[in-house]
């Protein structure tokens, strides 16, 4: 592989990072990515009392008008809802809320245990988005978080915005949800973490395009009413999704679709290798115990 470059910045919550194949793109490519970080904090957070996604949900019910970014990052959402048959569904903002995760993790991991409710997703078919009027509405009764699926469309676009304005080869990384734009000879090596923190890394595997992206329930956990529970949501019931996999991580054609995929595939269960088998994704599931399991398109198989 040539030589590349990177640097990395924290915001919303996670570490991100920006690596491009020349050195004099690096500095441009750093200015976009933290540019459309801070854009999409303030337009898709669910903590901040003055982004646009807290005036729709504090609105419920109401068509909101909403800019460019926040349009499309419910577009892509509802689009995942579609594609993964609700599995993934971003009117859970309620239930996470109801369980105790109602601001930046941090400060849910540190506070003392809370009560919790169980409180099922309104369904995110109910959610209107006019694009002629630029308004988006949901209804009552619900919440939108936006929150991984806005990550990855984030982290797709800086790869793109980087690869036009720069004409370098781009990676992008923003906690771990990763989108490239061109690749340098041999692809770029990624490190896959079993545990989504990078504590404890699978193998590494290279990517000349498209997005990878890792969900997992062993990292954001917190206690509340004696037992320890998890920030992945089945829609369906509103309590955290059954622990059949501890990770799942999967390649894509963009960092969404590995979003959507591997965060379908832990709300799935035990028919999730099938499901992404029959997808014909490259997909590394890890249970519990450690115990790895692979689609048939995964480097190496289940390794």
């Amino acid at each position: 592989m040539t030589g590349t470059w990177s640097a990395s910045f924290d915001a919303i919550g996670v570490t991100n990072v920006v690596v491009v194949d020349r050195e004099d793109a690096l500095e441009p490519a750093l200015r976009i990515a933290c540019d459309e970080v801070a854009a999409l904090d303030r337009a898709c957070s669910r903590f901040r009392d003055d982004s646009e996604l807290a005036a729709v949900n504090r609105a419920a019910g109401v068509d909101v008008p909403v800019g460019t970014l926040l349009l499309e990052v419910v577009e892509a959402a509802l689009r995942v809802s579609a594609a993964t048959d609700g599995l993934v569904d971003p009117t859970i903002g309620s239930a996470v809320t109801a369980l105790g995760y109602d601001r930046d993790f941090v400060l849910v991991a540190g506070s003392r245990p809370r009560s919790v409710r169980i409180v099922p997703a309104v369904g995110w078919r109910r959610v209107r988005v006019d694009r002629r009027r630029f308004t988006v509405r949901v209804p009552r009764g619900a919440r939108l978080d936006l929150g991984a699926v806005a990550k990855a469309f984030s982290a797709d676009r800086i790869a793109r915005l980087v690869r036009a304005a720069t004409g370098a080869h781009a990676l992008v990384g923003l906690g771990g949800d990763i989108a490239v734009a061109g690749a340098p000879p041999g692809g770029w090596p990624v490190s896959v973490a079993d545990d989504h923190r990078g504590a404890a890394t699978g193998p590494t595997v290279a990517i000349a395009d498209g997005g990878l992206a890792t969900s997992g329930t062993a990292v954001r956990r917190w206690r509340a009413e004696g037992r320890e529970l998890h920030h992945i949501v089945d829609p369906a019931t509103g309590a955290p999704a059954s622990e059949h996999w501890r990770t799942v991580t999967v390649a894509a054609a963009s960092c969404v679709g590995a979003n959507a995929a591997a965060t379908a595939a832990i709300v799935m269960g035990e028919r999730a290798l099938e499901w992404l088998e029959a997808l014909r994704l490259a997909g590394r599931l890890v249970r519990p115990d450690g115990a790895v399991t692979a689609t048939s398109r995964w480097p190496g198989g289940a390794r």
